[in-house]
């Protein structure tokens, strides 16, 4: 997670180098200002990629599941595993 952090962050520079040369530049036909602007959009979306955990997405998504299954799934589970009885089930033999 820290990598993919810190290329965020890197992305993030970039953009923000890119919108200030930018913001001092005049091109023909206005080409500067909606650079400017994607570039403004792009680092709004950096800093709010920068600031959301993804711990918050993952566990709002866990509730619903959890709760969709409900206990009784989770006692058969609970019940498996103390008898050692997980996984596939094991197949039939066939008749000759």
């Amino acid at each position: 997670m820290a990598r993919q952090q810190n290329d965020l962050k890197a992305l993030r520079q970039m953009i923000s180098e890119a919108h200030d040369i930018l913001r001092t530049t005049i091109l023909p036909e206005e080409r500067s200002q909606r650079a400017y602007e994607l570039l403004t959009a792009a680092v709004h979306l950096a800093d709010e990629l920068l600031s959301a955990s993804p711990a918050v997405a993952l566990g709002k998504k866990g509730g619903r599941e959890t709760a969709k299954r409900g206990a009784d799934y989770y006692s058969k589970i609970s019940a498996m595993r103390k008898e050692h009885k997980g996984g596939r089930p094991p197949k039939e033999a066939k008749p000759n």
